[in-house]
């Protein structure tokens, strides 16, 4: 029911019916203040007071309250990313070289140095062979090789006189891996103190007998116990 006066707003929006005291409709809260066609009237009041325009405005307030809140969750449903602190750049570890096998250092090849050989010290006499002896008992024929039906001749010869009556004379068999086998060991020979050379001979015949075979021989002439001369020869069986 409307006021004494009965003044009726229709809202534009809706089109229902307002007291024409109405400040806002009742129906969907538009504002009538402006209403085309509404004559202002010096008995309208700022705030309307009674219930009905409470209710609308309590409604248009409530929808305001509302869209806020709702405004509010949905923001916190799509948090802001938080903010990553800075972070400091890690210290670069050391580099270590790293060598390829091409690269790696080669070392040198050990250079082997033969040793050199001590010279053979030269003994105080010589011996010379050969296929007969002389008067002053040096030898004829020389020659290192002696078969069957030959002669066999050597001479020790000294710088200085023997200075002794007496010599020794050893022959060995060399073989091929250099091993001896003595076949004469300190062969007594008698010779004069004041000589310098002294030569015996022999059928070869008799030494191939006496020693078993062919080869190579060494034969050694010792002054006591000390090498005095030494040479080398060899016996064929054929």
């Amino acid at each position: 029911m409307f006021d004494d006066l009965g003044e009726t707003i229709h809202c534009p929006n809706c089109g229902r019916p307002n007291p024409g005291w109405a400040q806002l409709c009742r129906n969907c809260g538009l504002s009538l203040r402006h209403v085309p066609g509404r004559a202002p009237r010096k008995t309208d009041q700022p705030i309307p007071t009674d219930q009905a325009s409470l209710l609308s405005m309590g409604a248009a307030v409530g929808a305001i309250v509302v869209a806020i809140v709702l405004g509010v969750i949905f923001s916190n449903l799509n948090p802001t990313a938080p903010t990553v602190g800075i972070s400091q750049s890690p210290t670069p570890a050391p580099t270590v070289p790293v060598f390829s096998p091409s690269e790696a250092a080669t070392p040198s090849p050990t250079v082997s140095v033969a040793p050199t050989p001590s010279p053979t010290p030269k003994l105080p006499a010589t011996i010379t062979f050969g296929s007969g002896l002389t008067a002053s008992k040096t030898v004829t024929g020389k020659t290192n090789t002696f078969g069957p039906g030959s002669y066999f001749a050597h001479s020790i010869q000294s710088s200085q006189p023997f200075g002794t009556t007496r010599l020794y004379e050893t022959v060995v068999r060399v073989a091929s891996d250099g091993t001896e086998t003595a076949v004469q060991t300190r062969y007594p020979v008698i010779v004069s103190a004041q000589a310098k050379v002294v030569g015996f001979v022999v059928a070869t015949n008799g030494l191939l007998q006496d020693w078993g075979q062919g080869g190579t021989y060494v034969m050694r002439v010792y002054k006591g116990q000390t090498l005095f001369a030494q040479g080398t020869f060899k016996l064929t069986t054929g």
